[in-house]
């Protein structure tokens, strides 16, 4: 036996030091000896030594070029040094030299999908599947890389392949159970993490992953559960914690989220939205501690281009119009599909009736239900055909079932991928589509990127851009997108006349049952209300509402409670400034009619800024409280003076948090100037534009037909107003 063929049968038993030490022997008399060369480099790819094993195979290489195996185990060293471009070069060599092997075109796959060119990588997977069609990690790699252009359906079948083959294989459950997820068949992807996890019981990643699954499905405890689980396992699993973060704040588990949030950013700086997160859940509990320096570290992130906070959110920190934009946009290229080209625009089609569909995930008892129902029912049906595509769920209300009876039709797109609900809603031939979330709520941009409608236009539930190409127009008025902030807006702008905000007249305070003492206020002094979500609240706006408590002996502040920790850390404020904590009272949340009828135990509502009252000053106004507010920069920051304009009180509208204030102290001193007000707004709430709903009604339709009939002309989406 030579001492060639001994290393080899050496190298076979895995007596990989014995082989190694007669390879050297070997090349210390003959370096040029071809075997002896590439063998050596397999050994030194075995032992993770690739640098070494490119040297040499390279050496073998300029001896003998044509041999095939040889430019294979070079590309997949250059591979695992993750020089995919040398690498494929190597395959490629191999194939033409050897253009059957199975291997080969699995390994020149492998490259392409490191590479990211899916597409080419699905191709050369399946000519290696037509030689091997048992090779289950080939059909498992198919399936990833389908993943990654977003074919879900096909990456499924991948998958199922894959399980005939091995069918307890963890991995291949675990990316299966992705698959279902994102088709949003979740019930079938929490069964296949399941399994996964019964292969691999330790499997941090499917533990995360059923843990997203169950927060959709609303399993928020068993979802904190499974990323506890995964966190055990791997401690630094960033997502984990991210998503154990999102499901603490699902829950108004504020503070806890907010010390997920926390540890993230100490182990990850820059993950995606952290910063976002972490100020949001704070400020959600009124717990301002480095609250600026977290605010401009995400203006840092965002004029570095970085996706660091949700656009919802930066509207509570930004009085920016622009900055709100620039958000926007790097949001939106972070979140979108990555994969394709934005679908072109649809052809307009040909109805009798003009077909609108609003898209809603908050179909149910909530605000956004409670502006709309009554537009919802009153749109006039000789013209319009509406319909409603639902990504929420039914919670059995009687404004649910109100909403059910408002439109033509109800589509539940909810357990659809974005792909099938598009292609649902273009099945419908809907000429107008309305989108009633944004990035507020439950959104489904992803239905509106595949542009399943010829004119798409966005409204009410975001009040900003959107910062995409997809979207036509944004539904707004001259007050909330005034002169001069066009170029803010990456949509054109229909200008409604009066306000551009909805309201359901028909919903009337219930009879108020118990006078001020039984809500916790007292019997005399001047009561400042602001029922605004406690995130709004900023430190420089609770620093005026302190000073006007401390100039205005006896009164109070009146606020939601929306959980304990901002009440406990408010009170703590206001100690700090020298308030006593009695002086703010917290009112728990109620049914909107009973929230209504309190109205009446305030005096004057306070808003907030930079983002201002939106539901909450419509349903005081309507209730007969004045609100008072300071108009900022952005369509945020400028909605309650939409509404006070439209109510013909636009004295309440004040420029400056200098303003504000003397304001504020002026209708506390002057009862009777805050007597009139309260007169002119019960007359005027019967005569002014705010709470006519017909007329509100014709404005919105108008629009719809102006933006429909240019379409029907071929012309491109452009901002115009609608006559008053």
């Amino acid at each position: 036996m030579s001492k060639l063929e001994e290393a080899l049968e050496l190298h076979r038993r895995g007596e990989r030091a014995q082989a190694e030490r007669l390879y050297r022997e070997i090349l210390s008399n003959a370096p040029s000896d071809f075997d002896a060369l590439q063998l050596l480099g397999v050994i030194e790819a075995q032992k993770g030594d690739h640098e070494a094993a490119v040297e040499l195979m390279t050496r073998a290489l300029a001896i003998n070029p044509g041999h095939a195996a040889s430019h294979g185990n070079r590309g997949t060293s250059l591979r695992a040094l993750k020089r995919y471009d040398e690498a494929l070069a190597c395959f490629e060599r191999e194939l033409a030299l050897e253009p059957d092997d199975a291997e080969a075109l699995y390994n020149r796959g492998a490259t392409l999908h490191d590479l990211g060119a899916f597409e080419d990588a699905v191709a050369s997977y399946d000519l290696s599947l037509t030689l091997q069609p048992g090779a289950a990690a080939t059909h498992y790699k198919r399936g990833t890389a389908l993943l990654s252009l977003e074919r879900f359906d096909a990456a499924l079948a991948s998958y199922d392949r894959a399980l005939t083959l091995q069918p307890n294989h963890a991995g291949v459950l675990n990316n299966r159970g992705y698959a279902l997820y994102r088709l949003r068949r979740f019930e079938e992807a929490l069964a296949s993490y399941d399994r996964a996890l019964r292969a691999t019981p330790k499997f941090a990643a499917a533990l995360n992953n059923r843990g997203n699954v169950l927060q959709e499905l609303r399993r928020f405890d068993a979802a904190l559960e499974s990323y506890r689980a995964a966190l055990a396992i791997r401690p630094d699993d960033a997502d984990a914690l991210n998503n154990c973060g999102n499901a603490l704040r699902a829950t108004k588990r504020h503070e806890a989220a907010a010390d997920c949030y926390a540890r993230l950013l100490a182990m990850k700086p820059h993950y995606d939205l952290a910063k976002g997160k972490l100020l949001f859940s704070r400020m959600t509990c009124c717990d301002w501690r480095e609250f600026a320096a977290l605010a401009e570290a995400v203006e840092h992130d965002l004029l570095a281009g970085r996706n660091c906070i949700l656009p919802f959110a930066y509207q509570a920190i930004s009085d920016s119009a622009p900055a709100q934009r620039r958000c926007a946009e790097i949001y939106a290229a972070a979140t979108l599909p990555a994969t394709g080209a934005i679908s072109p625009r649809r052809e307009p089609y040909r109805h009798d009736r003009i077909r609108v569909g609003y898209v809603c995930g908050e179909l149910r008892q909530h605000a956004t239900s409670q502006l709309m129902v009554e537009l919802f029912e009153r749109h006039d049906r000789q013209r319009f055909q509406v319909l409603a595509f639902d990504t929420g769920w039914k919670d059995g209300s009687e404004l649910r079932r109100r909403v059910e009876r408002a439109f033509d039709e109800v589509i539940d797109i909810a357990g659809m991928d974005d792909a099938a609900a598009a292609a649902a809603i273009a099945r419908r031939e809907i000429d107008i589509l309305v989108d009633l979330n944004g990035y507020c709520g439950i959104g489904r941009q992803g239905v509106f990127w595949r542009r399943p409608c010829p004119v798409q236009v966005s409204y009410l539930g975001f009040t900003g851009t959107l910062g995409t190409r997809y979207m036509d127009y944004v539904l707004a008025d001259a007050h909330v997108i005034p002169p001069g902030h066009e170029a803010f807006y990456t949509e054109e702008i229909i200008y409604l006349p009066d306000s551009y905000f909805p309201f359901d007249r028909t919903r009337m305070p219930a009879p108020l049952a118990t006078g001020r003492a039984a809500a916790g206020l007292p019997d005399t002094g001047f009561v400042f209300c602001c029922f605004n979500n406690n995130y709004k609240i900023t430190p420089a706006v609770f620093e005026v509402w302190m000073r006007l408590l401390g100039q205005l002996p006896g009164s109070v502040l009146w606020l939601l409670e929306d959980n304990p920790a901002a009440s406990r850390n408010l009170r703590a404020e206001a100690g700090r400034r020298g308030i006593p904590a009695d002086r703010l009272v917290f009112a728990e949340r109620l049914p909107y009619e009973a929230h209504l009828a309190r109205h009446v135990l305030a005096d004057l509502f306070l808003d907030t800024l930079p983002r201002n009252a939106h539901t909450t000053a419509v349903d005081a106004l309507w209730a007969g409280l004045p609100v008072l507010t300071c108009t900022g920069n952005t369509f945020a920051g400028r909605v309650a003076g939409s509404l006070l304009h439209a109510v013909g009180l636009p004295e309440l509208v004040t420029g400056s948090l200098e303003d504000y204030p003397r304001l504020a102290l002026e209708l506390a001193t002057t009862p009777a100037m805050l007597s009139e007000l309260r007169i002119r707004l019960a007359m005027n709430r019967e005569t002014w534009p705010l709470f006519d709903s017909d007329r509100f009604r014709r404005n919105v339709e108008a629009a719809f037909v102006t933006a429909w009939e240019r379409n029907q002309r071929g012309e491109a989406p452009q901002s115009f107003a609608v006559p008053a």
